[in-house]
């Protein structure tokens, strides 16, 4: 982690005060991206509570469409009250006190669906949030696609630029020992397999790829915090609430 990143963009927060000054399709649009940001850290939460997949996916729909949308969440929204997965977990926990005090243990879901639950394969989320606490696994599911999706990111730009050695020597190198829990394969064994010619080329193509890492991961925490200054902490936060698949 760290390094020097780019031009802090606008932030999440900052779209949500767009969608709390205009309607219509801008509005919707915002609203979507933060319907699939969260949908599945809501989801884990739910089950984690206990809900079989069902109810969970039921939960999930009921939340999204009458908190979400009915009730228009997004103008009670205030950054100066923490971040915002923080308060959308808040207005979680209200809205299953409310479900139950109305004998509605499973919600019935809204028409077509706000998002497309019916063929989603459990298995795909991560394995160490079914042991966690509800609100534990919101925020490491929350944090692990964030990673997820930062890493498809680096891969597809590695790709687009002809650099699938950078990406191939990174991912033996870096990402599976930290999946796998194994030791880093030398480099002089990732020399040999793709065809490079030093370990100091091999070093250096590491290191382009980790910066490539370091700029999108930077950018994404961005759009989750307040100011620049923040990013650095938010990601020491992310990757304490990730190494908690290493500790379990």
């Amino acid at each position: 982690m760290g390094g020097e990143g780019e031009a802090f963009e606008t932030t999440h927060w900052s779209q949500i005060q767009d969608a709390q000054r205009c309607d219509g399709p801008s509005k919707r649009e915002i609203i979507a991206r933060l319907l699939a940001r969260y949908w599945k850290p809501v989801y884990c939460y739910l089950k984690r509570k206990g809900y079989d997949n069902e109810s969970a996916k039921d939960l999930t729909q009921g939340f999204f469409h009458e908190i979400v949308l009915k009730r228009d969440l997004i103008q009670h929204c205030d950054e100066a009250k923490g971040r915002f997965r923080t308060f959308l977990l808040t207005a979680l926990g209200h809205y299953l006190v409310s479900a139950h005090r109305a004998m509605e243990a499973t919600v019935r879901r809204p028409g077509q669906g706000m998002v497309s639950l019916e063929s989603f394969d459990e298995s795909s989320f991560p394995a160490v949030s079914s042991e966690m606490k509800p609100d534990e696994a919101f925020v490491y599911v929350w944090a692990s696609e964030l990673v997820d999706g930062v890493l498809a990111e680096v891969e597809q730009q590695c790709s687009q630029d002809d650099k699938a050695a950078y990406w191939g020597i990174f991912r033996a190198r870096v990402l599976e020992p930290i999946m796998v829990g194994t030791e880093p394969k030398p480099l002089s064994e990732l020399c040999k397999q793709f065809g490079i010619e030093s370990e100091t080329k091999a070093s250096n193509m590491l290191v382009t790829v980790k910066r490539r890492f370091q700029t999108a991961i930077r950018r994404r925490v961005a759009l989750h915090v307040h100011s620049a200054e923040e990013v650095t902490q938010e990601i020491c936060d992310l990757m304490l609430i990730l190494s908690k698949s290493r500790a379990g």
